[in-house]
């Protein structure tokens, strides 16, 4: 989804503070590996099955479900747009209330979390219904104005299995609304996560690497606060830099000590998930349009991915200190896929690939349509040949003549008709005697 790539955050991996200032024990060796193993494979999963739907998705009929295509000049605003938002909502947390804030936002990733949780699961649930259950098709039609004027504002279709996986994805909205629990949280963060994966299709690599290079500055640029201290997210109150940086991934580093009721996190942030597997998945589709039966280019930036993400945590480990993500991701993953193309002898075809080209590749296209001329009595005639070659079961000189001849030269066109004509005459007489 949009909201999930495009949501403010301060692109890091880093250990908040509690709220209330009193210090934590330090956590224990165990606990940091269990922490930072599984935020790695909390980001791996959404990349690796988001890029695989994103290639269903791509081909598929379903117009709802299209996906929402980023151009070179969507990327090249996208950081500007970003640094507007927060910048804003920081500003915004200085006028307001700091309650007002945080029920604003939670209400807002509560619907969108509802919504992105019920579209990732809808594929699963979908292979428990037994073949008998009655699924009915329901539509939200909402239209502007009358007649000929009417336009479709919203126009949504859905069924009764979209219906109960709406119901179950409510039951977690409901769990996160009210206890604000890791657990809820990360499944909304993998939904957003999958859903921006799948969804968000970039339309070249040039374009990618434009949006990548710009989120690359943005990222450092703000977890470094520009020389600002009071702008870092980490500074502000820990309700609300939770909620600023779209509910990130996050996972307790005191579970073995304190199990589900941890609260010592380190987190992610969901943009260093989305923006490089949207990358990933530009490039998965680019290696099926190779037709090589091989996913090269896919599975290099996925382990491209997999060394930046872990360059990130050893340094932050090593000097005890936030670090924008995206500085180590955005190299390895460009850098990597780009040196096998050059090894390969494939740069070319890399940055000429476009993937809006290959969106309902199956659909047939009419380019033109055939012209076929020539007076009643000639057509007819050809009718009756062909006819007759079929009953006698060998082949016969068609007469059916079509336009080759100069547009502007209308002799020509003449002749061909009037000697149609006559030979189909002479033809008709001698049926006759």
């Amino acid at each position: 989804m949009d909201s999930a790539a495009s949501e403010p955050h301060n692109g890091s991996t880093e250990t908040p503070s509690p709220a209330n200032g009193t210090a934590r024990p330090p956590s224990t060796p165990e606990g940091i590996a269990l922490a930072y193993g599984s935020l790695l494979l909390m980001a791996l999963l959404p990349i690796f099955f988001g890029a695989l739907r994103s290639v269903r998705c791509a081909r598929g009929k379903n117009s709802s479900e299209m996906p929402e295509t980023i151009t070179s000049r969507d990327a090249a605003r996208f950081p500007i747009i970003a640094s507007c938002t927060l910048l804003g909502l920081y500003l915004f947390f200085k006028i307001f209330s700091q309650e007002y804030i945080n029920l604003l936002l939670s209400m807002y990733f509560f619907v969108l979390g509802i919504l992105a949780l019920s579209h990732t699961i809808s594929p699963l649930m979908n292979k428990f219904f037994p073949a008998s259950f009655p699924n009915r098709q329901y539509q939200l039609l909402f239209t502007q104005g009358s007649g000929e004027n009417k336009e479709d504002i919203v126009n949504y279709e859905f069924d009764t299995k979209d219906l109960i996986c709406l119901g179950l994805s409510s039951i977690v909205g409901v769990w996160y609304l009210l206890r604000k629990h890791w657990i809820a949280n990360n499944l909304f963060g993998l939904a957003f996560s999958l859903n921006g994966v799948e969804l968000l299709h970039l339309n070249n690599v040039s374009t990618g690497c434009i949006l990548l290079g710009g989120l690359f500055i943005y990222d450092v640029f703000w977890v470094s606060q520009a020389g600002i201290p009071e702008m870092s997210i980490s500074s502000l109150p820990a309700p609300l830099s939770y909620s600023l940086i779209s509910g990130p991934m996050v996972f307790p580093q005191d579970l073995l000590e304190k199990g589900l009721e941890a609260d010592n996190f380190a987190m992610l942030g969901l943009g260093d998930i989305v923006i490089p597997g949207i990358f990933i998945a530009l490039l998965l589709r680019f290696d099926i349009s190779l037709k090589k039966n091989t996913h090269t280019y896919f599975y290099t930036s996925f382990a491209a991915y997999i060394f930046g993400l872990g360059l990130t945590i050893s340094i932050m480990h090593i000097f005890k200190h936030a670090q924008p993500a995206l500085l180590y991701l955005v190299p390895a993953c460009i850098g990597f896929p780009i040196l096998v193309a050059l090894a390969k002898g494939e740069v070319t075809e890399m940055f000429s690939y476009e993937s809006s080209a290959e969106i309902l590749p199956h659909t047939p296209r009419l380019t033109h349509f055939p012209t076929v001329s020539g007076s009643p009595a000639s057509l007819a005639n050809s009718m009756q040949q062909k006819l007759a070659g079929h009953r006698r079961r060998r082949p016969q000189n068609h007469s059916t003549i079509y336009e080759e001849s100069n547009p502007k030269d209308p002799a020509a066109v003449t002749e061909s008709k009037e000697g149609t004509e006559a030979s189909a005459s002479k033809k008709l007489e001698k049926k006759e005697k």
